[in-house]
């Protein structure tokens, strides 16, 4: 009688034995995906709350006068960098031409072409962004990008040079012009010996010379990301009812598994 007590003990046991075991690593779990999927929702959120700062303060510059190259902070920050307005007067220095690779325009491939400028105005250089142009399928074939000679005066804004994802070195040579990976001031100011501004300046839309001037600030609007963080928090929110859901039913089951080992006959 005494064994038949202690083997039905054991036997009631053994669910919840099991219940203990698999209960922190599925609360673990459930807690690490659902926390994962907030963590992407609120970083989509800040995106956005970013991308409204950059708008609005994009709109305030507007009505600024631009600056010279010589009254340009490069202490400051990425973020009050980038799209401050700047009016150049000098000459472009034909002789070295970068064309940064891989550049589409509606869905077809070509470069964007960089040439270090001489500005008279602050007695500095700086790398001014042309615009896109169109490549060849034939990788032999460079385009022909014509010489911008004489005084040039122009208006664009300040750009910080976007560093790759994937970091590989870059080595230049003495070909012109020159393809390039990614636009990099100081590799380029050592490379032809002269002292480059560490940012890039894009020209504004309506400066005659160049190619086209197809960039765009803000490629995805706020709205967009405030759409995404949405959908990582509806996730967030399915994907808890549904361990919710998995563990009730589990629970339920244990429960069955045990109710019917009490009715079993000695």
């Amino acid at each position: 009688m005494a064994e038949s007590v202690k083997s039905k003990h054991e036997h009631i046991q053994s669910p919840l034995a099991v219940v203990s075991h698999w209960r922190w690593p599925w609360v673990l779990f459930t807690l690490l995906v659902f926390s994962s999927l907030i963590k992407l929702g609120l970083w989509q959120w800040q995106r956005a709350d970013e991308k409204f700062d950059r708008l609005h303060r994009m709109q305030e510059l507007t009505q600024s006068q631009p600056l010279q190259l010589n009254q340009v902070n490069y202490e400051l920050t990425e973020e009050l960098l980038n799209d401050v307005p700047i009016r150049l007067s000098g000459e472009f220095v034909n002789a070295h031409i970068f064309l940064l690779d891989n550049q589409t325009n509606k869905g077809k491939t070509g470069y964007r072409v960089f040439i270090p400028f001489n500005d008279a105005l602050s007695g500095q250089h700086i790398l001014v962004n042309l615009g896109w142009i169109a490549g060849s399928i034939d990788r032999s074939i460079i385009p022909d990008i014509a010489n911008i000679k004489g005084l040039q005066e122009f208006t664009g804004h300040v750009r910080v040079p976007q560093a790759p994802v994937f970091h590989v070195p870059q080595t230049l040579n003495h070909t012109w012009p020159q393809r390039v990976q990614h636009i990099d001031p100081q590799l380029i100011s050592d490379h032809l010996k002269i002292n480059l501004a560490p940012v890039v300046i894009y020209l504004d839309p309506e400066v005659a010379i160049g190619y086209k001037k197809n960039w765009h600030p803000i490629v995805m609007p706020p709205e967009k990301h405030r759409g995404y963080a949405w959908q990582w928090f509806s996730l967030a929110v399915a994907f808890l009812s549904l361990m919710i859901w998995a563990a009730h039913t589990n629970k339920d089951k244990n429960k069955d598994k045990n109710k019917g080992s009490d009715h079993e006959p000695n």
